[in-house]
């Protein structure tokens, strides 16, 4: 760090020039890359994907995109089957290519009291985040004319229907990191009180950019997800607010006592810049890991997380640097805060839970598990019909209808099967209990004359009802050579596949940043205490999401939404890469300045609360401007961005709260010298572990 802050110092706008070039090109290359953005969470070589993907290309539609439902009639006359042929010639005019079967083709269609019919339509999809957002602008006029020729309800659903609404705005990567970065400059003018409160929005501007053109170059050598635009965004925002405000508040703590701007710089570096660089480096070596697991979408993630530190930790320790030289003094005005980073509310708290170490710790820990003990009845799925049906819009109240008396709740995402012996996988499967129907129009059939097949489920296919009798529909039908696909097969598929694997991902994960940690802190206890905590914070994360979208407590209070049911096969993952690489963050600035204050000669329970009355208010700043923008994330309607939104906003604030402020702390006093046992030599420790330290050793004390 001497070498990097000394090459600093001496070329700060040979600095400033660099990083300049990189963001402008980075903004150049941001619109480009997100356009080569892959809408795809396939698993090339299994058995449903496999053949959902024979289904799009021998017919052009179907597969993993389920159909957009038109639903008719008033529900209180019973539809008039004649009305079929000119819905069915409207639409097809509308959508030419899609495929389509009606309440004419088959009595399954029809509600039991036949007031309702529905009409099954498959587009062709387009490589977008929304596959029908064109066939549904194109359908819903068509819909309104036919409603009044007609003179009966014709209302357009479908679970795409229901997560494009006319006249909802949909979310970006830019809009969320506007809006995260108005919240972000909100905080950190309250923690700065001056101007020097744009650094960190500098560092993270420029950090995004440059790797949005990385990411362009990336995308022409493989695919990677749309989902990697929101990752990169948000989690680069505030992995750079957090390595800039660690370092801008240690500059700012050296000049306040009396160092030159350049002095200032070397000591921070040395110390701030020391966190930074550790921290950086875990967690992009250990998300990285995910670039072995054998799906195009988690690959693409741990590219992408591999990347945001990596990248920030190189701004944070170039660019911020320069910046604090040439324009630090300058931007100090006002000045309204106090130089020293020392918080009374956070030495209060420290003292605190030194003093009942045992039980903030117990209190702390079982609050956690607590929270944690709902992800034990996590089921992965996609959102149920309800849960997607916000509101009292004619399309929410159609698809609620398919349930009960309707055709079935399963329509909404049919099973399909590719099969050239349609009439035998018919008989096999039309007699399970839970199927409420099936169809196999003579149209459906690809180029080598091979047929496809729906079926659905009474229940919804979500629900584990439903899931177990769309399982046994795929066993009878593989059992007769036919390929199965659908939503629901691909998504058991990727579960099998991704937290099957899951396991030995994470080992490695763990080894790793264990032996990352413990060459950075010299110990052996405080990172195996950190990633104790980091299992303990995810797993309240995954509880508390599970407990408010899957138990329905709170949903519609928060969201206006009726329980997902299931939370979505991907989100957990996605949980797991931003929390995980944030908690550590937390956890590696609490834990440094903690080990500097003891190396310094303060006991244990000193240096505890020495660090945490100088961390606490800058990790809480830097969880609260994550916090708002995951909540201006939440607003994007689409129920999946909700669930995310959900776990990362209250994960987030759960670990920078009770772990790292309660829990964290307690165990480092509670375990005293052990913390900072070190069998590969000395490291200038205090006497109370055996090995001298500089300055006068201190004996252990009790606050």
């Amino acid at each position: 760090m001497t070498f990097l802050s000394r090459l600093v110092v001496a070329r700060p706008w040979w600095m400033v020039a660099l990083w300049i070039a990189l963001a402008a090109f980075g903004g150049f290359a941001a619109p480009k890359a997100t356009e080569r953005l892959a809408y795809d969470f396939g698993l090339p070589g299994q058995d449903a994907y496999e053949a959902n993907m024979d289904i799009l290309r021998g017919i052009g539609s179907g597969g993993s995109f389920p159909p957009v439902l038109l639903a008719v009639g008033d529900g209180e006359q019973k539809v008039d089957l004649q009305t079929a042929a000119p819905i069915s010639e409207a639409v097809g005019q509308a959508l030419p290519g899609a495929r389509i079967a009606s309440y004419a083709d088959s009595s399954d269609l029809l509600s039991d009291d036949g007031t309702t019919g529905v009409m099954l339509i498959y587009p062709a999809p387009d490589a977008a985040e929304q596959p029908y957002a064109v066939a549904l602008e194109a359908l819903r006029p068509v819909a309104e004319e036919l409603q009044t020729e007609l003179g009966t309800s014709v209302v357009v659903t479908g679970r795409d229907a229901l997560g494009f609404e006319e006249g909802e705005v949909q979310g970006s990567a830019l809009v969320e990191t506007l809006s995260g970065g108005l919240g972000a400059a909100i905080v950190l003018t309250l923690v700065f009180g001056s101007f020097l409160a744009l650094m960190p929005l500098i560092i993270a501007a420029a950090s995004i950019l440059t790797t949005f053109a990385i990411l362009w170059g990336l995308t022409g050598l493989t695919d990677v997800s749309f989902v990697v635009q929101y990752l990169l965004a948000l989690i680069g925002l505030g992995v750079a607010i957090d390595y800039a405000l660690l370092l801008v508040t240690r500059w700012r703590e050296e000049t306040g006592n009396g160092a030159t701007p350049e002095q200032a710089v070397h000591t921070a570096m040395r110390t701030a810049g020391r966190s930074v660089l550790f921290s950086g480096v875990t967690v992009a070596i250990s998300l990285a890991a995910l670039i072995a697991m054998p799906v195009p979408f988690l690959r693409s993630v741990g590219y992408t997380g591999l990347l945001i530190p990596v990248i920030s930790v190189a701004a944070s320790l170039t660019l911020l640097p320069a910046l604090l030289l040439l324009f630090g003094q300058k931007l100090s005005w006002p000045h309204r805060r106090s130089s020293n980073p020392e918080s009374r509310l956070w030495r209060g708290v420290g003292a605190f839970v030194v003093r009942h170490r045992w039980l903030s710790a117990v209190g702390s820990a079982v609050l956690l598990i607590v929270l944690a003990l709902p992800a034990f009845g996590l089921r992965l799925g996609v959102p149920t019909n309800n849960s997607l049906a916000a509101g009292e819009s004619p399309a929410a109240v159609a698809v609620t209808e398919l349930s009960g008396d309707g055709p079935g709740a399963g329509l909404s995402a049919p099973i399909e099967i590719l099969t050239d012996q349609p009439e035998q996988v018919v008989s096999a499967v039309e007699g399970i209990d839970g199927v409420a129907g099936v169809l196999a129009p003579a149209q459906w059939r690809t180029a080598d004359g091979q047929a496809v097949v729906d079926v659905w489920t009474q229940e919804d296919v979500t629900s584990g009802a439903g899931s177990e009798v769309a399982t046994q529909v795929r066993d009878a039908a593989e059992d007769l050579g036919a390929q199965v696909g659908g939503v629901q097969p691909q998504d058991q598929d990727f579960i099998e596949t991704v937290y099957g694997n899951a396991w030995w991902i994470l080992l490695a994960i763990i080894a790793i940043t264990f032996l990352l940690l413990a060459v950075a802190l010299r110990s052996i206890a405080l990172p195996a205490k950190a990633l104790l905590l980091n299992v303990i914070s995810l797993g309240a994360a995954f509880g508390i999401t599970v407990w408010i979208w899957q138990g329905g407590h709170g949903t519609q209070l928060l969201f206006d939404r009726e329980p997902s049911g299931a939370v979505t096969v991907w989100i957990p993952i996605a949980i797991f890469a931003f929390l995980f690489g944030l908690s550590m963050d937390y956890e590696v600035f609490l834990l440094s300045r903690i080990k500097e204050e003891h190396d310094a000669g303060h006991s244990t329970d000193e240096a505890t609360v020495h660090g945490i009355s100088r961390t606490g208010r800058l990790v809480t700043s830097a969880a609260l401007i994550l916090f708002l923008a995951f909540v201006s994330l939440s607003q994007i309607p689409t129920t999946d961005v909700k669930i995310l939104a959900t776990g990362l906003a209250l994960g987030i604030i759960i670990d920078a709260t009770i772990v790292r402020g309660v829990l964290a702390p307690a165990l480092v006093a509670a375990l005293g010298p052990v913390n900072w046992w070190w069998p590969f030599g000395s490291r200038g420790e205090s006497a109370e572990g055996g090995v001298e330290v500089e300055g006068d050793p201190r004996p252990e004390k009790q606050l």
